[in-house]
């Protein structure tokens, strides 16, 4: 008897926990994923913060289809002139409005952005040690995960790398642990998996002050943020500060996968030799992927989806009163809806996707429910959410 897709799923297929959502997704458009019994959700966290143009957007889809009509993969990034990343390249650093950052080298993913920007930054500082946040979380492969600031995260896969220290993000006093000795620092403007929280302006120039000081390069994480996830289109522009490497993948791709690391010429050309092909990867940068990258900046732009991020942030936090809620914060459509406990939240969440809505926790902050719906979401859908929302915090409240 032939299996069902269900059947394949549970027989075949590696699971990270115990208790799979196990949706059987079957198409999805705009805010809207329907499974394989014709139900519809609202995906209210864009396949963790991903979809920010939407669900299978239309000039993507078409910038995709182009390209697959032209060519795919054609060799090992940087042989080629290839259309779709030097287009894509120059989009990017046009982006930043920075001087300093006019070289990009893309990747897969975000981890594997993480990894080569801290080879590039010891390659250049001839430097081992890193520091990043604690409750911070940069990716799942040894050199990324070794950055992570939870041991409970890390402690099944050690030895992971050494020179790895951790300071409280937005603590001024901590910032006297960046010396001559450290390579670089790693951090997020917004801290995501620690339940959004953000750090003061005050903060960020100071610790840019410090790393000018001390030869550490300043390495923001933008994989969550970038892209227009706060409301400017890298969360570190609304901190008037500028980092030696920025990080981004996520919402980059439109829903392809696609990562880069940016950094100015002087720094990335350290990978061109002692040794040559210093980091090299065979799929980052495809060609379709650059494509539908580019369509998501030329969308983002042209629809001005930016100029609304801010209301419909506040439109959340208006509608977002319950007894259940402790506190609603967030930085654009990053926002982290506090409860007293993990058991409160589960139970709040299972009931949002019994009536239709998909939200998770975050890693480190696991009482708090996260919002981060595509950028493309009408004020009228924000309402229907917000009930649905309300509505399973009213059923677990009452319970």
């Amino acid at each position: 008897m032939e299996l069902t897709n269900r059947q394949l799923f549970q027989k075949y297929t590696a699971h990270t926990s115990d208790a799979p959502l196990a949706l059987e997704i079957v198409s999805a458009e705009h805010i809207y994923l329907k499974d394989s019994s014709g139900k519809s959700y609202i995906d209210l966290i864009s396949g963790i913060a991903v979809s920010n143009v939407g669900h299978r957007n239309p000039e993507v889809v078409q910038a995709i289809k182009n390209q697959v009509d032209a060519y795919m993969h054609l060799m090992v990034y940087g042989e080629y002139i290839q259309s779709p990343q030097v287009l894509l390249a120059e989009a990017l650093v046009k982006s930043t409005n920075s001087p300093k950052l006019n070289q990009v080298y893309f990747t897969n993913s975000g981890t594997e952005a993480v990894e080569g920007a801290m080879k590039l930054a010891k390659r250049y500082t001839r430097r081992s040690e890193f520091i990043s946040c604690l409750n911070a979380y940069h990716g799942a492969t040894q050199g990324a995960l070794s950055l992570a600031g939870d041991e409970n995260f890390k402690n099944s896969f050690r030895p992971l790398l050494p020179d790895i220290k951790h300071i409280r993000h937005g603590n001024m006093d901590d910032l006297v642990l960046i010396t001559a000795k450290t390579a670089a620092i790693v951090i997020e403007i917004v801290a995501g998996e620690a339940g959004v929280k953000q750090a003061t302006k005050s903060f960020f120039k100071a610790l840019r002050e410090k790393c000018t000081q001390t030869g550490c390069l300043l390495i923001i994480d933008e994989i969550q943020t970038g892209f227009g996830r706060t409301g400017t289109f890298w969360a570190y522009q609304a901190m008037e500060i500028q980092p030696d490497i920025l990080l981004t993948a996520k919402g980059m791709g439109g829903g392809m996968p696609i990562g880069a690391f940016m950094a100015n010429e002087s720094i990335m050309r350290t990978l061109s030799y002692e040794p040559v092909l210093g980091h090299i990867t065979t799929f980052g940068g495809h060609p379709v992927s650059c494509a539908a990258s580019l369509a998501t900046i030329k969308y983002i732009q042209e629809a001005n989806l930016l100029d609304r991020v801010a209301v419909k942030s506040n439109l959340f936090k208006e509608l977002l009163i319950h007894p259940l809620i402790q506190e609603v914060r967030g930085v654009g459509l990053m926002i982290a809806v506090e409860m007293k406990d993990f058991q409160t939240v589960k139970a709040v969440i299972d009931t949002c996707i019994e009536n239709g809505l998909i939200t998770d926790w975050f890693l480190f902050c696991d009482n708090a429910l996260r919002i981060a719906p595509p950028l493309v979401i009408t004020e009228n859908e924000i309402k229907m959410a917000c009930n649905i929302l309300l509505q399973a915090m009213d059923k677990v409240y009452e319970s």
